[in-house]
């Protein structure tokens, strides 16, 4: 998730010929499902197309960038907690030991990307946490550990949510141990894949090329990051664009999640334009 400026460019079918354009700006976008929250306040109601503009540091001012289909991979988190009996480490057997199991489960999750998933498929499962205290002479009671998945079709992300769920339980069992596991669903931590709809990605390409000259666009390759777009384009057909940032002379170089991040300014009046645009042709010609 890349907390850089953006707005949403929404696209309605009221009475009048014309039609109507709305411009939303996005709140809670960074772990917040701004735009789920959105939706359920009736932000897509009569919406037929929606389009987003957002900065990169990867592409020079003004180059505009997008793809068909997925673009951005579905994000969700988990945290388990593996419960065994605590115990005297010099004594393991008289301990259920949930250290053993975490272990056992953090290598067998490395199994579902590597042996149960196409290799053309893109997807991530890591765990990055793992506390079972700080006794080193003790085998604790529980232990928790946590991580992220990522994939780019939504078969293939709660497949894996399902999966990560059973081998840590499984897993755990195999070791006399218990486990539960989070996926913060009530949190709104689960982001789906942010997928451009074929025919409103390629409506962007028209105006961006016609707009800036065909040197001035790319089709950029998939990314891991997410975003909460993604809930847009599962409602309405959606197309992600990305508009270049960079400029070495100026230092705009780094991600958003730098505290260096800055932008070169220029950019702002070529995706303004851009953006308008997009809105203005896509009303003429539909």
């Amino acid at each position: 998730m890349i907390p850089q400026w953006i707005s949403n460019l929404v696209l309605v079918s009221p009475l009048q010929l014309q039609g109507t354009v709305i411009l939303l700006f996005q709140p809670a976008e960074e772990a917040g499902n701004g735009a789920k929250r959105m939706i359920g306040d009736g932000a897509l109601d009569d919406v037929e197309a929606i389009f987003a503009v957002h900065v990169s540091h990867e592409h020079p001012t003004g180059v505009i960038g997008s793809r068909p289909g997925a673009l951005l991979a579905g994000c969700g988190f988990f945290r388990a907690v593996i419960s065994g009996k605590k115990g005297r480490a010099g004594s393991p057997h008289h301990s259920v030991d949930p250290i053993l199991a975490a272990s056992a489960a953090v290598i067998s999750l490395q199994g579902i990307v590597s042996r149960e998933t196409n290799p053309l498929d893109s997807q991530v499962v890591s765990v990055t946490t793992m506390d079972g205290g700080n006794n080193l002479d003790m085998i604790p009671e529980t232990v928790v550990l946590g991580g992220t998945f990522r994939a780019y079709s939504s078969t293939g992300f709660y497949k894996l949510l399902q999966r990560i769920e059973e081998v840590i339980v499984e897993q755990a069992s195999v070791f006399r141990c218990s486990a539960t596991v989070d996926f913060f669903e009530k949190e709104s931590t689960i982001y789906p894949p942010t997928v451009n709809d074929d025919h409103m990605y390629e409506h962007v390409r028209k105006v961006a090329t016609d707009l800036l000259g065909p040197a001035n666009f790319r089709v950029v390759p998939p990314m891991m990051g997410a975003e909460d777009f993604s809930f847009y384009t599962q409602v309405v057909p959606a197309a992600f664009y990305y508009i270049g940032v960079r400029n070495e002379t100026l230092g705009s170089i780094h991600t958003g999640h730098s505290p260096y991040f800055m932008i070169d300014e220029d950019v702002l009046p070529i995706g303004a334009a851009t953006h308008a645009t997009i809105a203005e042709r896509y009303l003429i010609e539909r």
